[in-house]
């Protein structure tokens, strides 16, 4: 089982151009989207959050449970669901501003215990920003990885939410120790200010960077050897990029459950074949979400064998 914990949302993404298009709403957050696609890949799942009793929030969690995600973890508030609405560039790019005040999913508080067989949990994105709900994220998190749990961050950078950067920059610095795969994008790289290797030396048994279209580099060096290993971008014509990371997310951690490699050991263990391999079926699922509008990842027979 790999427990996705962190934020659901509704995305409100343009049917058009201007200020003024027409919104529509769209289950969203990175973590609700890493699980998604990790149900629809085949991986049994749970989904650990504070969602709305409101429309939005039956919304997302049918689309959950369509997905085969076990839902049981998610706690229920009456305060409304956080909305974020979305701005897309030319290349299909998104960008997007927040309405977050007094939203159900900032409430969260650390579950007493995880569901039986959990092997990892995975965190990222807006849920490690907004308190009080982000220390509560950020204690399970902790208490994950002391029980010996595979622990996966995706940061997913939003700097209209991170009102003190160097502050959340030393917070980040401090779960390294707590994680075993970050997975991160160039722009969010850039944004923290460190490298692969200085990200390494403080934790992570791998650290993945995606480059968009480019594809998808790993960086290794449990046990203390430096590996590097990068593949390019599958080619697709891009609809638009919601989703596209937490995609590479999910399909990192359903690839890494299929090799039972689940362990800073493990994941050592896979060398440039394993790696190589794991990372073209993340670009192939990354691609298959772009060519379509939303965040829509992909089921597993639509993308072949790892």
């Amino acid at each position: 089982m790999i427990v996705v914990a962190g934020e659901a949302l509704i995305d409100l993404v343009p049917q058009g151009t201007g200020a003024l298009a027409a919104l529509q709403p769209a289950p969203g957050g990175g973590p609700f989207n890493t699980a998604v696609a990790l149900g629809r890949l085949g991986s049994p799942t749970a989904f650990c959050s504070r969602v709305s009793r409101d429309a939005f929030g039956e919304a997302l969690l049918g689309r959950l449970r369509k997905s085969g995600v076990d839902v049981s973890p998610v706690r229920r508030g009456p305060e409304p669901t956080s909305l974020a609405v979305a701005t897309l560039d030319g290349e299909g790019s998104a960008a997007y501003s927040f309405y977050v005040d007094g939203t159900a999913d900032r409430l969260f508080a650390a579950p007493a215990g995880l569901p039986a067989g959990t092997r990892a949990v995975s965190f990222g994105t807006c849920s490690l920003v907004l308190e009080p709900g982000a220390s509560a994220y950020e204690e399970l998190m902790r208490a994950s990885a002391a029980r010996g749990l595979f622990t996966a961050l995706d940061p997913n950078i939003r700097p209209g939410l991170i009102p003190d950067a160097d502050a959340y920059r030393a917070r980040f610095k401090s779960w390294l120790p707590s994680v075993s795969l970050l997975k991160l994008s160039e722009d969010d790289a850039r944004w923290l200010g460190g490298t692969p290797r200085e990200w390494l030396s403080a934790g992570p048994a791998a650290v993945v960077v995606t480059h968009g279209g480019d594809g998808l580099t790993a960086h290794t060096g449990y046990g203390g050897e430096y590996a590097e290993y990068t593949v390019p971008g599958e080619k697709v014509e891009v609809v638009d990029t919601i989703g596209a990371g937490d995609t590479v997310n999910a399909a990192l951690l359903h690839g890494l459950a299929m090799r039972d490699a689940l362990s800073p050991a493990a994941v050592a263990a896979l060398g440039r074949d394993g790696w190589e391999r794991l990372l073209r079926f993340a670009a192939r699922a990354a691609a298959v979400t772009c060519s379509r509008a939303g965040a829509e990842p992909p089921y597993a027979s639509e993308l072949g064998g790892l």
